[in-house]
């Protein structure tokens, strides 16, 4: 397993950027970044699928092979994680039940979580909980507010398994696709990520937009 894909300092680490955390951290940040951003509410900032996309990417040959990284570790890594990570946010929920959302003062997890009971009051519990995790923050905070609502734990556990190998290896695969048909694609990186974070928020626009039209025609209605 490739443990550390560039030399780099801990201490001179960005979380925000995947390129960095895989470059200190390699595949041991991925199954971490994972779980944090699907299980802890502090995580909803890390950046899960440009990381994922970036790991396929290093897995395929590169001109630098001291970046290369191990394809089925990655996959294993990520799936790990973000499975655990789910399964973790559930648990938290259903014991704490919403006390832990209500205190929350960040405008982006109170507006997460209402997107989150939108997906699921609009698509009921097996759809909402796969989509959730192709929508950034969403998949943060619905595991907990699964919990919190008591979903039936076997229902919440198939469907997140389910809606976490699809986000996972998709997007690990995905990667690695494009990293093998384009030579020497690794130069490129930061403006692939840059496409592959603006993809990944295309669902939230889309969501914030149908969210403006629904309150607008209710405010025009009679």
């Amino acid at each position: 397993m490739a443990v550390s894909i560039l030399a780099a300092s801990p201490l001179a680490v960005n979380v925000l950027d995947a390129q960095s955390l895989l470059a200190t951290f390699g595949v041991l940040g991925v199954a971490v970044v994972m779980f944090a951003e699907t299980g802890l509410l502090v995580g909803f900032f890390l950046p899960g699928d440009s990381l994922l996309f970036t790991a396929g990417l290093l897995c395929a040959g590169t001109a630098d092979k001291a970046a290369k990284l191990s394809l089925p570790w990655v996959l294993v890594a990520s799936a790990a994680g973000a499975l655990a990570g789910a399964q973790c946010g559930y648990v938290i929920g259903r014991r704490a039940g919403g006390a832990i959302l209500a205190r929350s003062r960040s405008k982006r997890l109170y507006e997460g979580a209402e997107r989150a009971e939108e997906l699921l009051e609009r698509y009921g519990h097996a759809k909402a909980i796969v989509l959730a995790r192709f929508v950034p923050v969403v998949r943060t905070v619905l595991n907990p507010l699964a919990g919190a609502l008591n979903i039936p734990a076997r229902v919440f556990t198939l469907w997140q398994v389910t809606g976490g190998l699809l986000w996972t290896v998709g997007l690990v695969l995905a990667g690695y696709a494009l990293g093998s048909s384009i030579p020497n694609v690794d130069h490129y990186l930061l403006p692939v990520i840059a496409l592959i974070v603006a993809v990944s928020l295309l669902p939230l626009a889309a969501e914030l937009r149908r969210s403006r039209r629904t309150a607008k025609h209710r405010n025009e209605a009679p």
